[in-house]
């Protein structure tokens, strides 16, 4: 008979296919299968034989993924998993690893005297991370009973913005004369076994300031007696304290830098961004570009209750339901007209179709600027061009809508119900549809290009524009421009 690892191993290499689809990372059936086994264990009939199975499944599996795990358990066995890893090594690793209502739920059920140890064993950049899902009086208080060294080191971190290059980077790195032998670093690396290595050393000249780097492969096959300044090469890209998160991404994803010096006012070496560091920030702006875009403040990788998740989202939704209203009252003031008898009926189709292309060109317009394809020099032009596609979509479809209105109108489609109104005609329908989508298209093409720069301009994220807010200003535009629309061609025809 199989064992219950033997019957794991084959559930993790076989993957799970639906309809015809492999869509399952071995990470995600780790998780599900992780998932599994702690609600299993939590609901033991005796809280012995619980924390047994917990203990148990804590030293079977690495607290990476223990910590991925986590974030789909309720908040209080959080905290019993936490307690039951095996080691301080784990518990770092953990909570590293774990996310912030994760860390905020430990924290909860902790001492003080346990927060403090745990922050002691982990550098000071992480530990910052950590304070950070605190409340500022106990952090306060954490602080003041830790080592006074390291909660110098943290005080100074904290003072960084949480999205600047001061927060992404590490104080803790290796840096060297010009004249130190590769043998004398040698010798320094191994005696601080506490330092974590990144892929270079850092040269400075005499007055303490950057001037160079070198690789750690040169380190390795170059004589002992060779000076750093024979090996070293030039420091191209390096970054100020006070540089956002975005530049940092960018320039090391540029660049393919492995780590990215941080330097003062007098060009002297502050800290050291990993390339790790830079993949968390990548990783953070991905996230909140897709929650401005969706119109929510969620954490996606948080399994929050149902009432908390629907507080996020409803906010953004306020505008959605506003413009709603305002476009309902359009409809209604003019529901008796004669001439506007037409307007309920098309409405939705050209604000669905002219919504669907501004949100196209400001999604397109966003991601240029998150890339940095979009720069001051470049912007006119891609607004430029984004109009014009927008304008030849506007004339396509916009005479496309009207010939198959047209032609449904000859062939006995009758959208109004009576067809003894003079301005009812299978032309003018067609004539005031082609010419509805073609003005609201291209209006929204114009929103939807200039929306994310009028954004930022004012301190506001340009993902936002992609989102529900240009959604529904686009909604009560095409409703007012069809309006406007279906009164001019009404009165060339009366």
């Amino acid at each position: 008979m199989p064992d219950e690892k033997d019957l794991e191993i084959e559930r993790l290499d076989k993957p799970r296919v639906y309809s015809g689809v492999v869509y399952d990372t071995r990470t995600a059936q780790l998780d599900d299968l992780l998932i599994e086994k702690l609600e299993h264990a939590l609901h033991q009939e005796t809280s012995q034989i619980t924390l047994n199975n917990i203990s148990r499944i804590a030293n079977e599996h690495d607290p990476i993924d223990l910590a991925h795990a986590a974030t789909r358990l309720p908040s209080a066995a959080r905290s019993i998993l936490y307690d039951n890893l095996p080691e301080m090594e784990s518990k770092v690793i953990f909570m590293t690893n774990a996310g912030s209502n994760t860390r905020t739920a430990i924290f909860r059920h902790l001492h003080d005297h346990d927060i403090i140890e745990l922050l002691e064993q982990m550098p000071p950049g992480d530990a910052v991370w950590m304070l950070d899902d605190m409340s500022d009086r106990r952090c306060k208080k954490v602080l003041e009973q830790m080592n006074s060294r390291s909660a110098h080191r943290i005080r100074q971190l904290q003072k960084h913005d949480r999205e600047s290059a001061g927060r992404l980077m590490t104080d803790e790195f290796f840096a060297f004369s010009m004249v130190t032998k590769i043998g004398e670093v040698a010798e320094k690396i191994r005696t601080h076994p506490g330092v974590e290595i990144t892929s270079q050393v850092f040269v400075l000249n005499d007055f303490d300031e950057l001037c160079g780097y070198v690789p750690m492969r040169n380190l390795i096959i170059n004589n002992p007696d060779v000076p750093l300044r024979h090996i070293m090469q030039p420091v191209f890209h390096t970054v100020n304290t006070g540089a956002n998160r975005d530049e940092v991404v960018d320039i090391m994803e540029r660049y393919e830098l492995a780590a990215l010096p941080v330097i003062d006012e007098y060009h002297q070496l502050v800290g050291v961004i990993p390339f790790e560091a830079a993949v968390e920030a990548m990783k953070d702006i991905m996230d909140d570009t897709i929650a401005n875009i969706a119109g929510t403040a969620e954490d996606f990788e948080e399994h929050e209750p149902i009432v908390r998740r629907f507080f996020w989202r409803a906010p953004w939704l306020i505008v959605t339901l506003c413009a709603g209203l305002t476009t309902a009252a359009s409809l209604s003031f003019f529901h008796d007209s004669v001439w506007f008898a037409i307007g309920p009926i098309f409405i939705p189709l050209i604000a669905g179709l002219s919504g669907n292309v501004g949100i196209q060109c400001s999604t397109l317009m966003v991601r240029s600027i998150s890339t940095g394809e979009i720069t001051v020099g470049t912007r006119r032009a891609m607004v430029l061009n984004e109009l014009m596609i927008g304008l030849l979509i506007a004339c396509v479809f916009g005479l496309l809508g009207g010939i198959v209105v047209y032609s449904l109108n000859l062939l006995g489609f009758d959208p109004v119900g009576s067809g003894q109104d003079v301005f009812y005609t299978p032309f003018a329908i067609g004539m005031t549809v082609s010419i509805g989508i073609l003005s609201a298209c291209s209006a929204s093409t114009l929103l939807g290009s200039s929306s994310p720069f009028l954004f930022a301009r004012i301190g506001i994220d340009p993902a936002v524009a992609a989102g529900p807010i240009v959604t529904a200003f686009n909604d009560v535009m095409s409703a007012w421009i069809f309006i406007i629309i279906t009164w001019m061609v009404s009165h060339l025809f009366i």
